[in-house]
């Protein structure tokens, strides 16, 4: 733009008080026109797949375009997944330089509402929410029957994403509880009552007594209500 035209727009703004003119180039906008451009220029979108924009600085405070702004893409200007577009405004001279990436998306299981630590998980507490992919954590879970069932190893925000590190399995046996003692001894089973010495999830080592001889003696948790003892 000219330095007269650029004056006489100033004097417009200031003395005329015109919204249109004197209001700054909306963000959201930028960012449509960047989208387009870079669907123009990209293999199609798959439904696991989402561009991401910018991002811009909001506070830029760039003087609104009179007329469409103009994306540019220069030769090699873009990868298969990323692209930078150049946004010019022929009117007022400004550009701006917007790189748009592609990302892929997954089913994740997030926490529908504030899980308390040591809460067994129900469907209640469990949705499925798309996320994109490079910003999950480790051991996400992508099925939220998964989660149902399990114990929450610690308190749980709404809204997180859930992973295996937050929850562990419901204790099969508790510390006190009365057992099954389940024993193959020469190709028979053998059962008896016992009292469980510590708590264990299913397939964990746990210590029972045998309530008919007093003894001590290692098992496995197989349900909530059998131990099978572990024969040296």
């Amino acid at each position: 733009m000219h330095e007269a035209s650029k004056y006489c727009h100033w004097i417009m703004c200031v003395l005329l008080a015109a919204p249109a003119l004197c209001a700054p180039q909306d963000v959201a906008q930028l960012e449509a026109v960047a989208r387009s451009e870079a669907a123009l220029n990209l293999p199609p979108l798959t439904d696991n797949q989402r561009f991401i924009v910018g991002p811009i600085d909001a506070h830029l405070q760039l003087e609104r375009c009179s007329e469409p702004v103009k994306p540019v893409v220069g030769p090699g200007g873009h990868m298969r997944d990323r692209i930078l577009v150049e946004l010019r405004c022929p009117v007022n001279g400004w550009h701006l330089y917007v790189p748009v990436r592609v990302v892929g998306t997954s089913l994740v299981t997030v926490a529908a509402r504030a899980i308390v630590a040591g809460s067994v998980l129900t469907d209640k507490d469990v949705r499925s929410e798309r996320r994109d992919i490079s910003e999950l954590p480790q051991g996400y879970m992508d099925d939220p029957a998964v989660a149902v069932g399990l114990t929450a190893a610690r308190p749980i925000s709404t809204g997180a994403v859930i992973t295996n590190q937050f929850l562990v399995a419901a204790k099969a046996v508790q510390r006190g509880q009365s057992v099954t003692l389940v024993a193959d001894a020469g190709g028979m089973s053998v059962r008896m009552a016992g009292r469980a010495l510590s708590d264990g999830l299913i397939n964990q080592r746990v210590k029972v007594q045998n309530l008919s001889s007093g003894k001590v003696v290692e098992g496995i948790a197989r349900s909530e209500q059998t131990v099978e003892i572990i024969l040296q």
